[in-house]
Formats: structure tokens, C-alpha cells, sequence
């Protein structure tokens, strides 16, 4: 049975992933950074802040003794941010990308060794489909998830002797508790971002409430696992949300802004 590693395990889309995988009956690890306050896991759950090397550190470590190996890491552990870049505080910037960015990299490199040593192993990055446009008052939240995208691109080839596979999976909007632990800068009375930025906000919590089941990021994280060599990029979620990046790649520049301003109502 394989050893799976799903950082932010506790909830959402981790916790389907997590649970699907238990049942087809892979030995699954979640991470939290409180785990005392996950109630009815089906799963471990271990302590783990992405943030803090020292504690990505230990729950790689007690995985390792309690299984003797690691096949699969999940880096979905990931925090979104929304905001007109200019009144996003600095502080709250750095915070997104050491969440969604700097700690995926402490991740991978925690788990690598013993992967390399195994001769075997498949790292998946869940990153977003906002991670292939830069989205108005989205950018933090674009930027670092893109970044993550092309540092599995880099990753994946520096690995690939070592029998070790790394891809991304890109999902939509799906219908989770990941609006309510977004850093929202507020919208401030008076401000020149106000009307816009109010608007394009409600439209984003509205397309989470609409979104897709976790279930299909569930299923569609087993079928990569089950897949002996991953394709680099995967995206998940509803067709027109896939589509626009195809849209991106074919249209001009300025036609793609102009269609994402229409679809913000900006």
C-alpha cells in the first residue's frame, strides 16, 4: 500500500482527496497546523505549518518511522488573498507567497531525499487555474500560484533520473470553506478601487458557492497517481474555467484582458 502525504489535510479539497484515497485504501496522511481541533478524520492527522521548516521537518520524519517510506506528496496546503494590489499590505503579500509558494518548496525539499533513496516517488502541486492569467484584484494570489506552476516545470526535470515525478493540477472554483480563511483587504470607503473592487469580490465568493464537488479533484488526483508517467499540467473544473486558458494562449493580448474586464463587469 502507498504512504500519501496531503499538506492542509484537514479541509476542503485536501480532506476529499484524503478521504478518497483512504478508501481505495492508500495508507493517508493530513496535515494541519492545530490538528487537535480536527474532529472525525478517517486519516491521521499530523502537525504541520508550511511556514516553518522546522515543523515540515518533523511530520516528514514521523511519517518516514511509522512507514519506512513516502510515495506520494499532495502540496495543497494554499491560502487566497484578493485585493487592489496598491492597498494589500506588504506584510499580508509576503504571507500569501510563504504559503502558497515558499512552502511547497520547503515541502518537496523535505520529502525528496527519501524519494530519491526509494528510486521512486510523485509530488503533485495543487496550484489554479488563476495561476495561468494575472486576475484583477487577484494578483498575489495569481502570481504566487503561478509560480509554483513553472517551478514543478523546472523541478520535474531536475528529478527525472532519480525516478521521482512532480506535476501540477490546476482546479477551478469549487464549492469550499476557501473563502472563509482568504485574506480580504477591505473595501475602503472613498477609496478609487471601491465600486470595482466590491463588485469583482462578490463575484468571486459567488462562483466558490457555485463551484464544482471536491469529489472530482478527489478522482482526478487518483487517476494521476494511478498514471505511470503524469503529464506536466492538469487542470480540473468546469469547461469554460479550462477554456480560458486555451482562449489565453490563441487570442491577443488585449482581446483576453478585454474579455476578463467584461466577465468582472470592469
Amino acid at each position: 500500500m502507498k504512504v500519501v502525504l496531503i499538506t492542509g489535510g484537514s479541509s476542503g479539497i485536501g480532506k476529499s482527496i484524503g478521504e478518497f484515497l483512504h478508501q481505495k485504501g492508500y495508507i493517508v496522511y493530513g496535515t494541519s497546523r492545530n490538528p487537535e481541533k480536527v474532529q472525525k478524520s478517517v486519516f491521521p492527522i499530523v502537525a504541520l505549518d508550511v511556514r516553518d521548516v522546522s515543523s515540515i521537518q518533523k511530520a516528514v520524519a514521523l511519517i518516514i518511522r511509522n512507514e519506512k517510506r513516502l510515495d506520494i506528496v499532495i502540496n495543497n496546503a494554499g491560502v487566497g488573498i484578493t485585493g487592489p494590489l496598491e492597498e494589500i499590505p506588504m506584510e499580508e503579500i509576503k504571507n500569501n507567497f510563504e504559503t502558497n509558494f515558499f512552502g511547497p518548496i520547503e515541502v518537496m525539499k523535505a520529502v525528496l531525499p527519501q524519494m530519491r533513496a526509494q528510486k521512486s516517488g510523485l509530488i503533485i502541486n495543487i496550484t489554479s487555474i488563476a495561476a495561468y492569467m494575472g486576475l484583477p484584484y487577484r494578483s498575489i494570489y495569481s502570481a504566487s500560484k503561478g509560480a509554483l506552476e513553472i517551478i514543478t516545470e523546472a523541478l520535474r526535470m531536475e528529478t527525472k533520473s532519480f525516478g521521482v515525478h512532480i506535476t501540477n493540477v490546476a482546479p477551478g472554483d469549487f464549492a469550499t470553506n476557501i473563502a472563509a480563511g482568504r485574506f480580504h483587504a477591505p473595501v475602503i470607503s472613498g477609496s478609487d478601487y471601491e465600486l470595482a473592487y466590491g463588485q469583482v469580490l462578490k463575484t468571486m465568493d459567488e462562483h466558490v458557492d457555485s463551484g464544482s464537488n471536491p469529489n472530482e479533484m478527489a478522482e482526478a488526483i487518483y487517476r494521476i497517481i494511478q498514471t505511470p508517467n503524469p503529464k506536466i499540467h492538469y487542470k480540473v473544473g468546469l469547461f469554460m474555467q479550462k477554456f480560458s486558458i486555451v482562449l489565453k494562449r490563441i487570442l491577443p493580448d488585449k482581446v483576453y484582458e478585454k474579455m476578463l474586464m467584461n466577465h468582472y463587469k470592469l
